[in-house]
């Protein structure tokens, strides 16, 4: 079983790889290299199971498209009110998808003794999934104060870090990077939105 972990966990780091360190630039092609499928114009390709490892499509229907826009309208003040309501907006569209892929119970850190397992997701599949979330409320014009960025990922294990990702935004007026991150919580609860260079000094220490 520690075997499994191990090996497990050292093709994490591999995966991760491809985006330490990047916050900038496309970010349609992280999805190719995470082995994800970036959103379509009226839907959202979840992952879950680790790594990508399952795909689900997930479809913004009238209903959900309109709720979306009146919950990222809630944030039209300024670009911190966005923030805020980009993380109201994270909470629902879990709490949406938790029951369509089976995700509700999904939990939160680092439980690698989950891998594999549909409905439980790691960074790599939150990454995806909320990223995906924020570029289809982009190409509607529901984000006023922020552009949607290449997730970005801390940790090599070799400077005392588990490797991790997390989805990124951009302040339009300042330029200045912020992770949305619903990794460390369980399902449906609200992501850390902090700007990067913050995000990137965290610790496992700092988990605890």
């Amino acid at each position: 079983m520690l075997a499994r972990k191990i090996g497990a966990i050292g093709l994490f780091a591999v995966a991760l790889s491809g985006c330490v360190s990047t916050h900038t630039g496309d970010p349609m092609k992280w999805y190719a290299q995470m082995n994800g499928v970036p959103p379509t114009a009226n839907a959202a390709i979840i992952c879950h199971g680790f790594g990508c490892k399952f795909k689900q499509t997930v479809p913004f229907d009238r209903a959900a498209d309109q709720k979306l826009k009146r919950i990222l309208a809630g944030g039209g003040k300024s670009a911190k009110a966005e923030r805020a309501a980009i993380s109201r907006a994270v909470v629902w569209q879990e709490r949406r998808i938790g029951k369509i892929v089976g995700s509700t119970n999904d939990v939160g850190g680092l439980d690698m003794h989950n891998s594999g397992k549909r409905g439980q997701m790691d960074c790599i599949d939150e990454s995806a999934n909320t990223t995906s979330l924020l570029l289809y409320a982009q190409s509607r014009g529901f984000l006023e104060h922020h552009n949607v960025e290449r997730p970005t990922a801390r940790g090599f294990f070799l400077d005392g870090r588990y490797p991790h990702a997390s989805a990124v935004i951009s302040e339009k007026k300042t330029g200045k990077a912020y992770v949305v991150d619903s990794w460390r919580l369980p399902n449906a609860k609200p992501p850390d939105i902090i700007l990067v260079e913050q995000w990137m000094k965290i610790t496992a220490a700092d988990l605890e």
